[in-house]
């Protein structure tokens, strides 16, 4: 298993992400991403999950969730 953290500067840089990113591999991102008009709608189909970061206590319990279904699927 492996973390890959990528700081994009711009929208089209999701583009270059997706073709590096590994097979099976889970992307997180930040909430407010959600709200990025067609960015946040293409990220929200393509499974990326979702941390709210304004709120730790249910960001922790989405990673821990997130983190035991990894573990149980076999995915990076």
């Amino acid at each position: 298993p492996f973390v890959i953290v990528c700081n994009h500067q711009a929208s089209l840089d999701l583009l270059g992400m997706v073709e590096v990113i590994p097979e099976r591999c889970v992307p997180i991102a930040k909430r407010e991403l959600l709200y990025l008009g067609t960015v946040g709608w293409a990220c929200w189909l393509s499974g990326i999950i979702f941390i709210d970061r304004h709120r730790r206590a249910a960001a922790i319990e989405v990673i821990s969730h997130t983190a035991s279904t990894m573990w149980r699927e076999n995915v990076r």
